[in-house]
């Protein structure tokens, strides 16, 4: 699923996340990148309903990692970069061990660990915040 979409508000852009993580494979990785209250937070709760994750879903901001399950399984592993300062602190959180479970991996401020990512990650930028419409393109 590539392309760019307008999103009018944050149950549009989980509806967005929903469809996308239909159509991922185990073990995917999706990099979120958009300013602060774009709603990258918004598009992962999509993606955790579609992957059959029934909970509460919110930004790993201060633990780095939330993990959701289905039953016994890991579906999604959401991950927040914002207080990495380089890729050195993903050793540290056992980065490489999380994308060997195969759950999809959701990682929000994506770019401050960019070379960290596999090369076949699903880019997802998202564009605008407070009450405009956001643009968000996955490539």
């Amino acid at each position: 699923m590539k392309g760019e979409f307008l999103s009018h508000s944050a149950s549009e852009t989980e509806a967005l996340g929903a469809e996308l993580a239909k159509t991922l494979p185990k073990g995917a990785v999706v990099s979120l990148n958009g300013d602060l209250g774009a709603g990258k937070t918004a598009f992962v709760r999509g993606m955790a309903a579609a992957l059959g994750y029934e909970g509460r879903v919110t930004s790993p901001t201060f633990t780095i990692v939330n993990e959701y399950r289905k039953g016994r399984d890991t579906v999604l592993l959401h991950f927040d970069m914002y207080r990495l300062s380089s890729e050195e602190d993903l050793y540290g959180i056992g980065w490489y061990d999380y994308l060997d479970v195969g759950a999809v991996c959701a990682v929000e401020w994506a770019e401050r660990v960019e070379g960290a990512l596999p090369s076949d990650a699903i880019s997802v930028t998202i564009e605008g915040s407070g009450e405009a419409v956001r643009r968000i393109t996955i490539e």
